[in-house]
């Protein structure tokens, strides 16, 4: 993503700042690289399948754009070395949730579970998070690790409370959004605080790119949940409807069940979490076409982006402050 991001925004953003930033990502990439590295075979394999795998680098390049958008002077080694950790942080939770959802592939690459055996992932991704800690607690800085660690704190819950609701077909949309907030806005906030942090800004500030942050994490989220429905699976690399077959409740389902016949509804509960067919989630989709559940989807998700946009009203103009703006859109609109 973190390519596509910046591409995406060439001649929005100006090219100096798109540049910086994107430099630093790289060099997040390369602690990545040295920080996956171990004398254990199988850790070392672990972290490199989930490196190869990719993925969006969304966090660090978070906590790397707050930090120049504070207007304040920041160490580039330091930013580098927190946003790996918090990257790192995200990689050990999709290692758990490949094993928990028992995934086969991540954006068309297998995952560590199916190349290595559940309990070797689940042991490699706490790797993951204990060096994570390590960086951390190198760092030294006690704001900054109370922060990450009341995230992963709420990340954890919140993915525990998902997995409660899991075979929930009437799960509310309060509850659904209070889960979203947990396992996945938390820790995006808790990035774009990290950045503050560093430049040690004023509070207001802070709290400024945490309500973005958080209001991000809800419109990333929410425009998942509506990819898994009606995305390309070559570039989103899994089928569609995964949520649906997992019996997961998410915003495209409960958005459509009040526009459901009796009969409709009731094949619909039967199937959620029960062997759905290809076909069958096809007729899912059709329905949340035809009847708004998608366009509302992304009304919710697209809500969210204009509130994360709004909260940075209290920041200086200046091109970085566009350029967390513009992901805004980007990871509104993506498709994968």
């Amino acid at each position: 993503m973190t390519v596509g991001m910046f591409g995406a925004m060439k001649g929005i953003v100006p090219e100096q700042e798109l540049n910086r930033v994107s430099t630093l990502v790289g060099m997040v990439e390369r602690e990545l690289e040295i920080q996956t590295k171990s004398v254990v075979g199988t850790v070392e394999n672990v972290g490199s399948v989930t490196l190869k795998a990719g993925g969006k680098r969304l966090r660090p390049a978070l906590a790397i754009v707050s930090a120049f958008a504070t207007g304040l002077p920041f160490e580039d080694e330091r930013i580098v070395r927190l946003g790996a950790s918090l990257e790192m942080i995200h990689m050990a939770t999709l290692v758990h949730d490949d094993v928990i959802d028992e995934a086969r592939t991540r954006r068309g690459y297998p995952t560590a579970a199916s190349i290595h055996g559940n309990t070797a992932a689940i042991l490699s991704g706490d790797v993951l998070l204990a060096r994570a800690m390590r960086l951390l607690a190198q760092d030294g800085d006690l704001r900054i690790i109370r922060k990450v660690s009341d995230a992963v704190v709420t990340l954890a819950e919140g993915e525990v409370r998902e997995l409660e609701v899991r075979g929930d077909f009437g799960l509310s949309e309060t509850e659904h959004r209070e889960i979203l907030a947990m396992k996945t806005a938390s820790l995006i906030e808790c990035c774009c605080r990290v950045g503050a942090i560093v430049t040690s800004a004023p509070k207001t500030i802070e709290d400024s790119l945490g309500r973005y942050g958080h209001h991000l994490g809800l419109a990333f989220q929410i425009a998942d949940d509506l990819l898994d429905f009606c995305g390309d699976s070559a570039k989103t690399g899994k089928p569609l409807g995964t949520d649906f077959r997992e019996g997961q409740a998410t915003l495209p389902l409960i958005a459509l069940r009040d526009n459901l016949t009796l009969d409709e509804a009731a094949f619909a509960e039967d199937k959620f979490g029960n062997g759905v067919t290809d076909v069958e989630i096809s007729q899912l989709c059709q329905w949340m076409a035809e009847r708004g559940s998608l366009t509302s989807t992304k009304e919710a998700a697209r809500s969210e982006s204009t509130q994360a946009k709004d909260a940075l009203v209290d920041l200086p103009t200046t091109p970085y402050t566009e350029l967390l703006q513009s992901i805004t859109h980007f990871v509104t609109e993506r498709e994968a």
